[in-house]
């Protein structure tokens, strides 16, 4: 029997660990854990997939949709200035940081600038090239 594929929206909650990350589901059994984030997506995918296979159903990295928190996503990504960040995005650097800090919850459109601007920069860094010249 061939299994099915679902569009079903996963959401996982991830959380910083003293030996990497964990991820959860809030709506569904599904726990993992991972040294890396690429580690626990893979995980997470394999535990997804567990889950449903007694319903043939097979869930892909795209329905699975990875949430964290301010504080824990600029301890992770320290490259990412938030100084930086919010002049890039025109926000007030000192707002930005009291997000970081959970000081402040931002509202959801905030949530969604801030979330352009990394976007952003990742894409930009994606396309960059280094030239090593000896």
């Amino acid at each position: 029997m061939e299994m099915k594929t679902t569009n079903k929206k996963i959401k996982m909650i991830v959380e910083k660990t003293d030996t990497g990350f964990s991820a959860f589901s809030k709506d569904y059994p599904i726990y993992t854990t991972g040294r890396t984030i690429p580690e626990l997506i893979d995980n997470a995918l394999e535990a997804a997939n567990l889950l449903f296979e007694e319903d043939d159903t097979r869930i892909e990295q795209e329905n699975l949709k990875f949430e964290i928190d301010f504080k824990q996503f600029f301890q992770y990504y320290k490259v990412i200035n938030a100084k930086f960040l919010a002049n890039k995005i025109g926000m007030n650097p000192t707002l930005l940081s009291q997000y970081v800090q959970g000081r402040k919850k931002p509202s959801d459109a905030q949530t969604e600038k801030i979330l352009l601007g990394i976007h952003q920069i990742g894409k930009e860094l994606s396309e960059i090239n280094l030239i090593h010249r000896p």
